[in-house]
């Protein structure tokens, strides 16, 4: 295999990112490559992916191991990706200790405790979708995948629900690859300010959610657990995690089903559960496409003989490494009865995503409710059709246009 004469520029639209994955993998294990501007390694291999996951020689802390850093800081659109300071940028005895105060909030109890909640939010929403007009067109989008998963993770963090709309559009502008860097920054500060008055309210009043908790927990030991940023970058980072991923995988699972409706056949006949479809989708189209950023501790050798330098950066091309040839037969193909349907969805290691179970949760009941009410559904089709993200890292549509016939 002839070396890169030179990287790859990731197409910050993600017009076609199929082929952009397919580019990069063909390239071998780790393909050099550019993106938004910053020089990094996309792993695209899963087997390699999986075992820089969970080397002590791979760190998330731009600021002790990334030479780019400050750089970073000043004009790199994706800034807040390496900048913020919780268990998602952590190394080492650093994330273990911020992963131990947060892990409980995540237990197997709790999320199942939080199942009447989900059914009870997806019946609502589902119950407003049969006042649409018989044969009308509806953005499934917008009201069924996003308010589904806001409703969830703002009760269970506490954000009132007149605030909701707002942290909505501003989570969006943390996965818009299309944002200069000046509107990134502004909507980073937005953000954060909110965050601030978020803190405030529970202060001044905290209740039975997660938010409180943690507040509660960083007043009481002063500091020593959370410091007073950390706690701000923790809820940013839960309120980020549980809202994209989730609205995403609802849309995609969705619009696979509808347009490959042999596949829904499957779920109808009880040859495949609505489980077997979350994790099909969650294999073949997964939520986050790229995952910016880790960074080489010392160097390291990669199987084609090519090294990744101390101080290099490294993006976890997920969508690229589910679908390589090495790890699944007919891996472009979407079939919930496939018996092995692993993949790095929720990554891998000590980052694999804490919120995993209540985004499998939450994608199961929207299904079920959704298509158990309008069994006939069916993508509308149209000019422009269904359009990507404009995002390299969030992997959903524009709009999810349906058809629903109850």
């Amino acid at each position: 295999m002839s070396r890169q004469s030179s990287p790859i520029v990731l197409d910050p639209a993600a017009g076609d990112a199929d082929a952009e994955h397919r580019l990069l993998r063909a390239q071998g294990p780790a393909a050099r490559i550019d993106i938004l501007g910053v020089p990094a390694w996309s792993v695209t291999d899963p087997f390699l992916l999986k075992e820089l996951l969970t080397s002590p020689d791979v760190s998330k802390d731009g600021r002790r191991h990334w030479p780019g850093f400050g750089a970073a800081l000043e004009s790199w659109p994706l800034a807040l990706w390496v900048a913020a300071t919780n268990m998602f940028t952590a190394y080492g005895g650093d994330h273990r200790r911020l992963r131990r105060i947060i892990a409980p909030a995540f237990s197997a109890r709790r999320i199942t405790a939080l199942r009447p909640a989900v059914e009870e939010i997806a019946t609502r929403l589902a119950d407003d979708l049969e006042t649409t007009p018989a044969g009308a067109v509806t953005d499934l989008r917008e009201r069924y995948a996003v308010p589904l998963p806001i409703a969830v993770i703002g009760r269970l963090m506490g954000v009132p629900e007149d605030q909701r709309v707002e942290f909505r559009a501003l989570v969006d502008g943390v996965f818009d690859t299309l944002l200069s860097p000046q509107e990134a920054a502004s909507n980073t500060h937005a953000l954060y300010a909110m965050l601030e008055e978020l803190i405030a309210a529970k202060r001044a009043g905290p209740g039975d959610d997660l938010a409180s908790a943690l507040v509660t927990m960083r007043d009481e030991d002063g500091g020593s657990a959370l410091a007073e940023e950390e706690l701000r970058d923790t809820l940013l980072l839960m309120i980020n995690a549980g809202y994209e991923t989730t609205v995403n995988l609802i849309d995609q699972a969705v619009t696979t089903l509808l347009t490959r409706p042999e596949q829904l056949l499957h779920v109808r006949a009880g040859r495949a559960g609505w489980a077997d479809v979350v994790e099909e989708t969650l294999r073949h189209e997964p939520p986050v496409k790229h995952l910016p950023l880790r960074f080489a501790v010392r160097d390291i050798p990669l199987p084609d003989g090519q090294t990744i330098r101390e101080g290099e950066a490294i993006l976890a091309s997920y969508a690229a490494a589910n679908r390589h040839p090495d790890w699944h037969g007919s891996p472009d193909d979407f079939d919930v009865t496939r018996l092995t349907k692993d993949h790095l969805a929720f990554g891998h290691g000590i980052h694999f995503c804490l919120g995993a179970a209540l985004a499998r949760l939450e994608g199961e009941i929207a299904l079920r409710v959704l298509l158990d009410r309008f069994p006939d559904a069916e993508v509308a089709s149209g000019e422009g059709g269904l359009r990507p993200l404009p995002s390299l890292i969030s992997n959903g549509h524009r709009a999810l246009p349906v058809r629903l016939r109850p």
